[in-house]
């Protein structure tokens, strides 16, 4: 068990792939952003990679422990600390009861995960412990850690020789500066509401990430896009603007083209609505996006469906034990 002493910015429960199997009903996967670091957090701690673990990002917590653990900490750069001792990142480390776990402001990248050996015990909902702040369900009482809280870990026998295994530098996501991401995106499903033009014009811009993001969109600021005559000369009930389209379901990483915003659904995003999604960022790209600093700037490449299911799988192949040493 352990005490959030403070909760840091919208610290929550995740676990992967999260909450699979509902958006027909109105809830999203959840689940971390950058679930390349996350899985390799729930590794070096010995657990399986899906486990419920912390996503922090921005600031994370401080935590105090009333019992022996093994932690990790992976992803962004919090300047993290163990009563005041600087805790390295990528490395599987042993908490002693009574000491405290302290992170800061990200350095580099935005979110970190802290797995824990056995991973947290909290009441899955529908299937998943990912907390869904919004609606209020998942992880601890359905929102992003408080103050005073107490979280429960799931009993296992903490073995010391598990601390101080590390994953290997090539299996890690390289972060970066953090400014300038290249995202890989597939076109469609409404790719062909928008004109040669208009795609060309989304492919070889410079796309800025707005400070209006978050878990449920990230808005772009970039050029307007031109549309097809297909979107232009329409049936009525698909709505009077361009990007207007008869309610639709929405892919997970869709980028949606609300009037002439650029809003990319990531994990807690909407499963359906009005308006078109010409381009998706797979889901082999989305820790890049959770990486991502507001201010950003993406430029978007195409790439096949196949290439995209080929960049997953080389991921899922970094996620196992076979890189930790």
């Amino acid at each position: 068990m352990f005490t959030v002493i403070k909760p840091g910015l919208e610290t929550s429960v995740q676990d992967y792939p999260g909450r699979i199997g509902f958006r027909n009903q109105g809830f999203p996967p959840s689940g971390p952003m950058d679930s390349w670091s996350f899985r390799l957090a729930n590794l070096l701690v010995g657990n399986e990679p899906g486990a419920a673990a912390l996503e922090c990002q921005y600031m994370g917590p401080t935590l105090r422990f009333s019992s022996a653990a093994i932690i990790a900490i992976t992803g962004a750069d919090m300047q993290a600390t163990l009563d005041g001792e600087t805790v390295p990142l990528w490395q599987s480390l042993y908490v002693q009861p009574g000491q405290a776990l302290e992170m800061k402001f990200a350095r580099h990248g935005i979110r970190a995960y802290i797995a824990f050996a056995g991973g947290i015990d909290s009441p899955p909902w529908l299937g998943s412990q990912s907390t869904f702040n919004k609606a209020g369900v998942g992880g601890i009482e359905g929102h992003a850690l408080k103050e005073g809280q107490e979280v429960k870990l799931h009993a296992v026998e903490i073995d010391k020789t598990m601390a101080g295994r590390s994953v290997i530098e090539s299996a890690r996501p390289e972060l970066g500066d953090g400014k300038h991401w290249n995202i890989q995106v597939v076109l469609g499903p409404n790719d062909d509401w928008l004109d040669e033009r208009g795609i060309d014009t989304f492919l070889t811009s410079n796309w800025k990430l707005s400070g209006k993001s978050d878990r449920t969109g990230f808005r772009l600021e970039g050029p307007e896009l031109t549309f097809s005559q297909k979107a232009i000369h329409k049936a009525p009930e698909h709505g009077s603007e361009p990007s207007n389209i008869i309610d639709q379901g929405y892919p997970v990483g869709g980028i949606n083209l609300a009037g002439e915003t650029l809003i990319i659904l990531v994990n807690d995003g909407p499963s359906m609505g009005g308006f078109i999604n010409p381009f998706t960022v797979p889901m082999s790209e989305f820790w890049k996006l959770g990486q991502a600093k507001p201010g950003a700037i993406f430029n978007f490449t195409a790439i096949s469906v196949d290439e995209a299911q080929q960049q997953g799988r080389a991921i899922d192949a970094l996620c196992n034990t076979k890189n930790i040493i």
